[in-house]
């Protein structure tokens, strides 16, 4: 068995951590694909965009007679402006699918058309209990009942519209990172930006050791991922396999932690390939990487978005433990390590 090369964990972080601070919701990832486009060329690879906005690059490999590709999201949630209220704040409509409550008293930022980011913070119109009592906890939380309270001096709806705010605009919600002396990242977006970090990392240990992947890969990242059609193109028309990097989901009846890179067997649109999830659990078991294994009920991956644009080819998915999926997220040095040391088990493979 050839060792694994070693993981350059300071990149990792660096990356997941300067990922994490670019604004990208689904839609408006530009910055985040321009970072990306960046650091693969410091890995001697030549990028492209397409013309859907999704980033791509070719890693050479000994042989390409069953191509693969790799793929990961740098979008995220978050929304866009529906409304300019009388007041001068915002009313909001959704990007992706969370619920509104786990967005309440978040922090935010309003990216106007000319690129101008406004911050405010996403409150109940009616939020103070000195004012409207035990009414405060009853009201359901959703897109009628939340506002975007902006931190400049507005009170009416054309003061707002002076600023540059449209129906329209993006509004990412602020990450909030905080890395742990214990090894933990807690931040909004670890999904996906922390299985792009892994990709890097892995292509970035290759680099280093001087070696090659086995088969010619793709490494795509996709933009529109949390809403259903990321990464239904992109591909090479000859791409026998793909392997999908998102985040392992944590909850009661879950196998998957915040310590191991998961392998996902099957999600809310069926199992995902019998034989290349096999390989997968096998390379874990022989290179020693802490994994599980787990199914989904509520969760689709971009392997299934290429699956029914018509991709003919075999689809598994892996990724970090992540607790508290499309809320205030958290994940471990040891998933990020572990999901990286298995891309490359697969990418040496």
């Amino acid at each position: 068995m050839t060792a694994l090369p070693p993981v350059d964990e300071a990149y990792l972080l660096d990356t997941l951590v300067a990922l994490l601070e670019i604004p990208s919701p689904t839609g408006l990832s530009d910055r985040a694909i321009a970072y990306l486009e960046q650091k693969l060329k410091e890995l001697h690879l030549a990028p492209t965009i397409t013309r859907k906005g999704n980033l791509v690059a070719t890693l050479s490999g000994h042989a390409a007679d069953n191509p693969r590709g790799l793929t990961a999201h740098v979008d995220t949630l978050g929304a866009m402006v529906k409304e300019i209220k009388p007041n001068g704040r915002l009313k909001l409509s959704a990007l992706g699918g969370f619920a509104w409550n786990t967005v309440e008293g978040e922090g935010c930022r309003v990216i106007t058309a000319s690129g101008r980011e406004i911050p405010g913070s996403i409150l109940l119109a009616r939020a103070s209990t000195h004012v409207y009592g035990g009414e405060v906890g009853k009201i359901e939380r959703n897109e009628h009942t939340l506002e975007v309270r902006l931190d400049v001096r507005v009170t009416s709806a054309e003061e707002t519209r002076t600023l540059g705010i449209e129906v329209g605009d993006f509004v990412a919600f602020d990450p909030r990172i905080v890395v742990s002396d214990a090894g933990f990242i807690r931040s909004r977006h670890l999904d996906d930006k922390a299985g792009v970090a892994c990709m890097l990392a892995a292509v970035h240990a290759l680099t280093r050791a001087g070696q090659a992947a086995t088969q010619r890969t793709t490494l795509h990242f996709s933009t529109y991922e949390e809403v259903g059609h990321g990464a239904a193109a992109g591909f090479p028309s000859d791409l026998y396999e793909l392997v999908a990097v998102d985040m392992a989901a944590i909850g009661e009846g879950q196998a998957s932690d915040e310590f191991h890179v998961t392998i996902c067997a099957k999600d809310r649109g069926g199992p995902y390939h019998h034989s290349l999830t096999g390989r997968l659990r096998r390379l874990a078991r022989t290179h020693d990487i802490p994994y599980k294994i787990d199914i989904y009920p509520y969760y689709g991956s971009d392997g299934e978005a290429y699956w029914r644009a018509g991709g003919d080819v075999q689809v598994a998915l892996l990724g970090p433990g992540v607790d508290a999926s499309h809320n205030y997220e958290r994940t471990h040095m040891d998933a990020l390590r572990a999901t990286t040391q298995l891309i490359l088990a697969y990418l040496l493979s």
